[in-house]
């Protein structure tokens, strides 16, 4: 896993209005994820970890 996150495209969901949001980058390996507007810490994953995790919040897998 690479560490650079300078050359990531760092993106912030749209519902974030009060500023207690993550940013998640994509690079063509890993998918990042950091508190917004910071520069660490970041947690990396791999992108089949990140399709898992997506697939699972969308299908309620982690609603309260």
């Amino acid at each position: 896993m690479t560490s650079d996150n300078q050359h990531v495209s760092w993106r912030v969901g749209s519902y974030c209005n009060d500023g207690a949001c993550v940013e998640v980058g994509f690079d063509d390996l890993e998918v990042r994820i950091r508190r917004a507007r910071t520069e660490e810490p970041v947690v990396v994953f791999t992108r089949d970890e990140w399709s898992a995790f997506v697939r699972s919040a969308k299908e309620g897998e982690f609603d309260l």
